[in-house]
């Protein structure tokens, strides 16, 4: 009887000191992941402040996120560093109007997923959120190296330097230059001069330098008067000397 119950004792005091957790709480399943958030991203990787910044009060980083957690299209970003703004001329950011710097910051935005390999075999110019491409508004275009690609705009050619976060529906790519497109930051074209004016002639002025028909008649008339009067003076005189003699 001793031994059964030092055995008992024994048994509760082994389970319970080997399996209180399991006693006390039920097992916690994991914690669900968050939807993606472009600008998280970019602060866990860094050096985008500028990037983040601009994407925040154009309100494309809602458009992003919003477009990830709801759409199975995916998309690529092309991030430029904080030292490829610093990089611009100064004032640029600042001369351009609200709906430029979100056509900006679009013009980075590509709407649908691109893995590093699949910029080997896509077609230029690439569609961007930014508007058409086709009729030299917003043209971007890819060139690849074996692993490396380039970026062109027209304005300036850039170089995809690391890859900061990729998954099956975002990728996001650092790039050494802002992409300028050209639809913003192309020179204008010169103005075409106006054509010179054609000079008027004047016409001669008939009554100033001809004499008129009527100064003519005129003229022939009182001629012809004169000329009797001088007859009739010569008549005159030759009878009055007859007459003396």
């Amino acid at each position: 009887m001793m031994k059964q119950c030092v055995f008992f004792f024994s048994f509760v005091v082994f389970f319970f000191f080997h399996f209180p957790a399991t006693l006390a709480q039920p097992s916690q399943a994991p914690a669900p992941s968050g939807p993606t958030n472009i600008t998280q991203i970019l602060e866990k990787a860094g050096q985008y402040t500028t990037l983040m910044r601009l994407m925040k009060s154009t309100q494309v980083a809602d458009q992003i996120n919003t477009q990830l957690n709801n759409s199975n299209q995916g998309l690529t970003v092309f991030a430029p560093t904080d030292n490829a703004f610093s990089n611009l001329k100064a004032g640029t950011l600042n001369s351009l109007t609200d709906e430029q710097k979100v056509q900006l910051i679009q013009f980075h935005i590509i709407p649908n997923f691109l893995s590093i390999s699949q910029f080997q075999t896509v077609s230029n110019p690439l569609r961007t959120q930014a508007g058409n491409s086709n009729n030299g508004e917003f043209p971007l275009n890819v060139t690849t190296s074996g692993n490396q690609v380039n970026v062109s705009t027209g304005i300036v050619d850039a170089t995809v330097a690391n890859t900061i976060y990729t998954d099956n529906s975002l990728a996001v790519y650092q790039v050494d230059k802002v992409l300028l497109p050209l639809d913003i930051f192309a020179a204008p074209s010169p103005a075409e001069a106006p054509a010179p004016a054609k000079s008027k002639k004047k016409a001669p002025a008939a009554a100033a330098d001809s004499p008129s028909s009527n100064d003519a008649s005129l003229d022939s008339s009182d001629g012809v008067i004169l000329m009797g009067r001088g007859k009739g003076v010569a008549f005159g005189f030759a009878a009055m000397v007859a007459f003396l003699l």
